[in-house]
């Protein structure tokens, strides 16, 4: 075979793979709109505030982060909390507020965001809870989607999501 007809048919091969293999596919902001307006519609059926899940979340440890999210086409609660040295997941039922699983965090990038939000939780004078209580009384006629501590400049600060009516947007509140 020669050189010219081998390289055509490594380039026919890479050719027919490159149809055959599948591609991922990149959020695009009109797949992460949808998603965002499935959580909206989703979060109006809730019968629990962000609050209310901290709150039932702190039977398993003291929560350090929350949010609301889609799993699948169901609304999902899910907290991070620690205890010692272990974090865990711990899932509420949107509909009951009641603790459907708590599981020990083993995910190597799940442990890497839960020791991220001890070390701000560690220099925070205030609970998550706090600053999410004081973000919904700042914030009347939206729900509270998530809550994230991090350390900004030194500082322990909580990321806060906020949905009203189909529009997200961001605070922060200091956990100082």
């Amino acid at each position: 075979m020669t050189p010219q007809v081998f390289t055509c048919f490594v380039i026919g091969i890479l050719g027919f793979t490159s149809l055959m293999t599948p591609r991922a596919q990149a959020i695009g902001p009109d797949q992460a709109k949808a998603e965002q307006v499935a959580l909206a519609t989703a979060l109006k059926d809730s019968k629990i505030t962000l609050e209310d899940g901290i709150n039932a979340s702190g039977r398993e440890g003291t929560p350090i982060s929350a949010k609301f999210e889609m799993e699948g086409e169901h609304l999902q609660f899910s907290a991070y909390t620690m205890r010692g040295t272990d974090f865990t997941e711990v899932v509420v039922d949107p509909a009951s507020g009641a603790i459907k699983s708590a599981e020990k965090i083993t995910d190597a990038e799940d442990l890497k965001h839960a020791m991220a939000q001890k070390q701000a939780m560690e220099k925070a004078t205030i609970s998550v809870l706090a600053a999410a209580q004081k973000a919904a009384k700042g914030n009347a006629g939206a729900q509270l989607v998530s809550i994230m501590p991090e350390l900004e400049a030194g500082r322990p600060v909580a990321t806060i999501v906020l949905v009203r009516s189909n529009d997200f947007s961001t605070t922060t509140e200091s956990l100082n």
